[in-house]
């Protein structure tokens, strides 16, 4: 992947700033999370990750929360967004999921991601526990991993 993003529209940069700000607002303790909350977290990003694969705009729209479907509008817009916007977590070569951190229903999630080039990033991804207690995602911010795996 030669670049990471490929021009930034107003509804991406909203988007940054809606995750930004949900990291800023969590804590960093994995206390608040049960066993049971870990697992759904992740489960929900892996279920988008595999949607992406699928290029099921539906499905991967079903896991954002209302902040993001509000924003973005429509299952295609949501995809075309992130398959040009996002491209290496629409199309990951390889995922690592680190342990979920918050507590009262907000999360934020670190996946490491490599690219088909096997460069390395971190997709921060911050979920907010729903009235129905389903976790949904509020935003993904992408950074370049640093250090090496060991």
């Amino acid at each position: 992947m030669s670049r990471l993003i490929t021009g930034i529209s107003r509804r991406t940069v909203q988007l940054f700033m809606i995750a930004f700000l949900g990291l800023w607002a969590l804590p960093a303790s994995a206390g608040g999370l049960s066993a049971k909350d870990q697992k759904q977290i992740i489960e929900v990003v892996q279920a988008q990750l595999d949607a992406f694969a699928q290029d099921d705009a539906a499905k991967a729209f079903s896991f954002a929360a209302p902040n993001i479907r509000h924003i973005v509008g429509s299952a295609e817009n949501f995809l075309e967004m992130v398959r040009t916007q996002y491209e290496i977590v629409y199309r990951p070569s390889s995922t690592t999921f680190m342990q979920p951190n918050g507590e009262a229903g907000e999360a934020v999630l670190k996946v490491r991601m490599t690219d088909e080039d096997g460069d390395a990033w971190i997709a921060t991804y911050t979920l907010q526990r729903q009235k129905n207690k389903i976790w949904k995602i509020t935003g993904c911010a992408i950074s370049e991993a640093t250090g090496t795996a060991v």
